[in-house]
């Protein structure tokens, strides 16, 4: 076999997206202002809802989205509901929006949480529920939003790996109250950091833009002395409180996206369709190779209502297998195959989380994937000829795998 290289990642920087930099560079126009705006408003085009909110990255996201709470009187310490299995921004983002995060285990045909011990561990103190779409792959939004309704609950979507998913003919991010985005380098829309918010309630959409900068009474969609320096007749109207921009009505972040991230952001939205394309028939043509693999590992479907989100191929080794997770991922490192674990159960394998008295064993499902998971690339810069030769690899370690 040829030996090739197959990073986890790659970015695409289109000619627009150089222009638009040049521009703001030549222009001396780089904080927030008219390209964060247009950068917005194709993003909420793109996923068919009325408001979109950018911050500086997905983890603000997802806390941002969260903060909204203490408008509507959720107090300090009040619950969230989140997957025990995640990246650890998702945990981290309950703790930093100032709430408690509540781990429900997740299932193991889908990665996601499991819908049917979520009811248990809700308490007069839960405000809301966090599906993660784990690697692109869509939560059970039905049964999550049918129990939110029940108890009153706010659906917050964590939508970072989940560019081009669809769940029974939905877009996902615009399915629960708010939706939130990472455009990290490695997914399908990037701003090389940055996140976004989207959401159809125009009056979360305000609190969002106020919270972004120091909780600000300045909130309008388009800021006028952002994009043209123009003169502000709202600045001075409230002739009580004095100038808005430094009136503060809630705690708020520092986070704001810059002109410089929606330039490149802009760009990708051009060519969104085509990376998106390529994305997932390199994921179903990994999916349809790894069934040969079945003894020993296994991988996620897609199902007849869904459309995965392509983010990235993952795998778990078998209970039965005659080898450890770590033995193949070293296996496709020195075979030039960029593999990386499938994440942590956070409250029983992720030691920051320890003060919330979880104790292993509390989570199996999350547990052992955490242990046995890894997960690679599918990026547009991948080709048959690599998947070909990852599956053989992967067949290679498998057929000498006894005689170690």
């Amino acid at each position: 076999m040829e030996k090739m290289k197959i990073p986890f990642g790659t970015v695409s920087i289109t000619d627009k997206s150089k222009l638009l930099v040049q521009d703001c560079l030549d222009k001396g126009r780089i904080s927030s202002g008219r390209l964060v705006r247009k950068f917005e408003e194709e993003f909420a085009a793109l996923i068919g809802v009325k408001e979109a909110v950018a911050v500086s990255s997905g983890t603000d996201a997802d806390i941002l989205a969260l903060a909204v709470l203490h408008d509507l009187g959720a107090k300090r310490g009040d619950e969230i509901i989140v997957p025990a299995l995640s990246f650890v921004a998702t945990g981290n983002a309950v703790l930093h929006a100032g709430f408690t995060p509540v781990f429900v285990d997740v299932d193991m045909e889908t990665l996601n949480i499991d819908p049917d011990k979520i009811e248990a561990v809700i308490t007069e103190r839960t405000r809301a529920i966090m599906p993660v779409h784990l690697m692109g792959k869509p939560a059970p939004m039905d049964e999550i939003k049918i129990i939110a309704e029940k108890y009153n609950l706010l659906v917050v979507e964590d939508a970072a790996e989940a560019y081009g998913a669809v769940y029974k003919g939905q877009k996902i991010a615009g399915i629960g109250d708010m939706g939130a985005f990472s455009l990290y380098v490695a997914h399908i829309i990037t701003t090389a950091e940055g996140g976004i918010i989207v959401t159809d309630n125009e009056e979360y959409a305000e609190t969002l833009r106020s919270l972004r900068s120091h909780g600000r009474a300045c909130k309008c969609k388009q800021c006028v002395s952002n994009i043209s320096s123009g003169y502000c007749e709202k600045r001075f109207s409230d002739k009580e409180r004095g100038d808005i921009r430094f009136i503060f009505e809630r705690i708020g972040y520092s986070c704001k996206m810059n002109e410089l991230e929606a330039a490149i952001g802009i760009g990708t939205l051009d060519i969104y369709d085509e990376i998106l394309e390529k994305r997932h028939s390199n994921l179903l043509t990994m999916i349809d190779g790894f069934q040969q693999f079945s003894e020993y590992l296994w991988t996620f479907k897609e199902e007849s209502h869904e459309r995965i989100g392509p983010h990235a191929f993952p795998f778990v080794v078998n209970e039965e297998a005659p080898f450890t997770r770590d033995e193949l991922m070293r296996y496709l490192e020195k075979n030039g195959i960029d593999a990386r674990t499938l994440f942590s159960s956070i409250p029983t394998q992720c030691r920051g989380y320890a003060f919330l008295g979880y104790k292993p064993g509390d989570f199996p499902n999350a547990e052992y994937i955490g242990k046995n998971g890894i997960h690679i690339g599918v990026h547009q810069d991948v080709k048959k000829k690599n998947i070909s030769w990852f599956i053989d690899c992967v067949g290679e370690f498998i057929k000498n795998a006894g005689k170690r």
